[in-house]
């Protein structure tokens, strides 16, 4: 593990679903920090000590169905609104009232809907790698199965109940490797090779990606945090969100449209298919996210974006944290 997470403070507090895990250090005010898809807390691990160091109380969760937090049996146990109110309730568990919340990969949507839909606990949002769309449009599983072609959409394929966790579970620690080197910068397929986000019919996802190589911001070490949590926990929990957007798009369905307005960041990688995919969504800022701070697009940077580039996310939250109304 990194040096850089050992002093801090490990917690379990109430929530909706059972329980939430956290880690937290710092004090000052409350900035949540919530992960993506296939990561946990340790995700923040390079942003957690700097983010106390500029007198802030830095909590990063492990969203329910990760970690050490609690991990219902139904399905529809991991939709938005619950996820939502799990944020809120740690907010409420930690003594305080409101929060900065930043998210990367699904932690994005999922900290743009808790400020759409909480504005009143969640007075500022960070959105890292995955711009703001708002709800609405077409119902999403249709949109995906539209995708492709004679391929099947990732998202797609993780939607069936099983399906991918056959083809990770037998290999979670190889799976995880392959998975974030094959969105990593410098570790990436070249563009002519097959998309990756695509899976061959009878194929998996995993024949696509790089074999036998860690992407720079890895070490072995920090692998195997990663996969000693999903070893040991299975990969349901975390699939699971996925398999909810339809019951997402109808439950968020008054807010359709919908822009935050509280003040936003948002930073991509010039390299990540979140960003260069949404691209109409990042310039639609001006509408959706009208209290847009800051933006950022760093170059020759991947999906990670928070451990690839931490440095200078680092510095991007510090700057954009300290422009924040008290």
């Amino acid at each position: 593990m990194s040096q850089q997470a050992t002093d801090v403070t490990h917690r379990l507090v109430a929530a909706p679903a059972g329980r939430i895990h956290l880690v937290e250090q710092g004090s000052g005010p409350l900035v949540l920090l919530v992960h993506g898809f296939p990561e946990s807390w340790f995700s923040w691990r390079h942003q957690l000590p700097v983010l106390a160091a500029a007198g802030y109380r830095a909590v990063a969760v492990d969203v329910r169905g990760y970690g050490r937090s609690s991990k219902p049996e139904n399905t529809d146990a991991y939709r938005m609104l619950d996820l939502i109110e799990d944020n809120a309730a740690v907010v409420h568990a930690l003594g305080e009232e409101t929060a900065v919340i930043v998210g990367h990969d699904w932690g994005s949507t999922i900290a743009a809907n808790s400020a759409l839909v909480k504005p009143d606990v969640f007075r500022a949002v960070g959105l890292l790698s995955v711009p703001y769309t708002p709800p609405g449009g077409p119902r999403p599983s249709e949109v995906f199965a539209r995708m492709g072609g004679d391929e099947e959409f990732y998202v797609s394929y993780f939607q069936e109940p099983g399906r991918a966790e056959a083809e990770i579970e037998p290999d979670v620690r190889g799976w995880l490797a392959g998975f974030y080197a094959a969105l990593s910068a410098g570790t990436m397929p070249a563009p002519e090779a097959p998309d990756l986000h695509f899976v061959s019919r009878g194929g998996t996802l995993r024949d696509r990606f790089p074999a036998s190589v860690l992407p720079h911001w890895l070490s072995e070490d920090e692998l195997d945090v990663y996969a000693g949590e999903f070893e040991r926990t299975g990969m349901s929990g975390a699939l699971n969100r996925y398999r909810n957007m339809d019951r997402d798009w109808k439950d968020l369905a008054d807010f359709a449209g919908a822009s935050i307005t509280q003040p936003s960041l948002f930073a991509g990688g010039s390299l990540d298919a979140s960003t260069t995919w949404l691209a109409d969504a990042i310039d639609a800022y001006p509408s959706t996210l009208p209290g847009l701070v800051s933006s950022h697009i760093l170059d020759g940077c991947g999906h990670w974006i928070q451990q690839e580039r931490h440095q200078e996310i680092n510095q991007i939250l510090t700057d954009w944290l300290a422009s924040l109304p008290a």
